[in-house]
């Protein structure tokens, strides 16, 4: 099913179990692209305050969901104190 189904279903409540279930099909989709967002991000130099501006949320929120799962060979750019 394209995530374009996928969200129409989430969208409709006449079936909920169904619904809930692209619901959750739809936030793993998500957080796979947003992991692969946030690495091209790091390897085009951006800084996490800046992935996290780009994502609505604070530099800590970012760099605490996504500093773990990064691929580990991406250059990481260091704040300057």
């Amino acid at each position: 099913m394209q995530s374009t189904q996928i969200a129409a279903v989430a969208a409709d409540t006449s079936d909920p179990r169904a619904g809930l279930r692209a619901v959750s099909s739809l936030r793993a989709l998500t957080d796979a692209l947003e992991l692969r967002q946030v690495e091209a991000a790091l390897r085009a130099g951006m800084s996490w305050q800046q992935i996290a501006d780009a994502l609505g949320v604070s530099r800590q929120a970012a760099h605490k969901k996504h500093a773990k799962r990064v691929d580990q060979t991406i250059p990481i750019p260091r704040r300057h104190q």
